[in-house]
């Protein structure tokens, strides 16, 4: 009877440790593929963003992942169903030029877990969740500290494709600059391409020479181009997506963010504490967070990093903060009192990519 009841206990304990050790194995075994969009890494930008996600995930949630970097939009479809096909728990699609590729593919595979970044879908089927951001919100603060910082009364939008998504972009840039200075001069153009900064540079120059003073850019890779030609020419430029401020040390003033990786992130997480919910369209926001603009008073801790890593100098690093102290702080509680009367109805943005980009621009 004892070796009985040795025996009970001891299986007893055997199951306790399989049943301890089983959502940690669940995690590990979870797999993400992830197709970048048009630039691939190294954008500084929106697909950097998405990766940070993934790499957050890996540490924290012990997932594995893997992703593509199509040369061009017409890979995409292969490129996902080479992650589904392979039984990927869960497969993102990055960008909007992505999002029909991404519907198709999940048809085919009604029982993989999707995510798209960046296009919302009508009747969205039941594997499919879309992480979209309210981009007007965010620019609307840059587009209003651009034309507080700005001398001349004359600032500039780059767009990386003359597309809906990016329009949300340029409208809230134009409203905030308006909203400051209604006199103010805005240059407006698209580069049609997310990965040419030598395209962004030319584009850059050409605003410059035509007064512009502050460049904000809205292009992905293309972007730093922007940041190239404000740094030659000794004029301001506004980031976006990621926080930008390290590159061009003291040229670029703030960076709009669009935090794709805490959106990446909490997808993976979804699904690793099985709580996935497809079906739906997110939305993020100034009130939640999901948008905003990076500290007007400190450096940040992505600055912080890129000193610590080598990427920019000490003083480089000095040049930071004494630009902060000199042309941004200054305008700190300005711009939180809009980011406060947007969030709470009193200054309404319009979504130019619902609305649609005005026809005299």
């Amino acid at each position: 009877m004892k070796k009985v009841l040795s025996l009970a206990i001891v299986f007893a304990f055997v199951m306790m440790v399989v049943f301890a050790a089983g959502p940690a194995a669940a995690q590990e075994d979870v797999k993400v593929g992830i197709v970048l969009s048009t630039g691939g890494l190294g954008d500084l930008s929106f697909n950097d963003a998405a990766y940070r996600g993934l790499q957050r995930a890996e540490e924290e949630l012990g997932i594995s992942f893997d992703y593509i970097e199509p040369a061009d939009p017409s890979e995409d479809q292969t490129a996902l169903r080479r992650f589904a096909s392979r039984g990927y728990d869960l497969v993102i699609g990055v960008g909007f030029q992505m999002a029909d590729s991404l519907r198709t593919v999940a048809s085919e595979y009604p029982e993989t877990k999707f995510a798209h970044v960046d296009q919302t879908f009508e009747n969205v089927p039941d594997n499919i969740v879309t992480l979209n951001f309210a981009e007007w919100e965010g620019s609307f603060l840059a587009g209003a500290l651009a034309a507080l910082t700005s001398e001349n009364g004359n600032v500039g939008f780059v767009g990386g494709v003359d597309f809906a998504l990016i329009h949300r972009f340029e409208g809230g840039f134009y409203q905030g600059a308006k909203y400051i200075n209604p006199d103010i001069e805005i240059q407006s153009m698209y580069a049609d391409d997310f990965g040419d900064p030598a395209r962004g540079r030319e584009i850059a120059l050409g605003m410059i020479d035509d007064g512009a003073d502050v460049i904000y850019h809205a292009a992905g890779g293309t972007g730093t181009g922007v940041f190239q030609a404000a740094e030659e020419e000794d004029i301001y430029a506004i980031g976006v997506d990621s926080n930008q401020n390290y590159i061009a040390p003291g040229h670029v003033i703030a960076s709009m963010l669009k935090k794709v990786d805490n959106a990446v992130f909490d997808t993976v997480k979804s699904v690793v504490e099985g709580n996935y919910k497809g079906g739906n369209n997110l939305y993020f926001t100034l009130a939640d967070g999901g948008v905003d603009l990076t500290s007007l008073t400190e450096v940040g801790q992505p600055v912080i990093k890129a000193y610590e890593n080598g990427t920019i100098t000490e003083e480089e690093l000095e040049t930071i903060k004494e630009m902060k102290k000199e042309v941004t702080a200054p305008h700190a509680d300005r711009i939180n009192k809009i980011k406060e009367m947007i969030i709470n109805g009193e200054i309404e943005v319009e979504n130019w990519g619902e609305t649609g980009r005005p026809k005299n621009l």
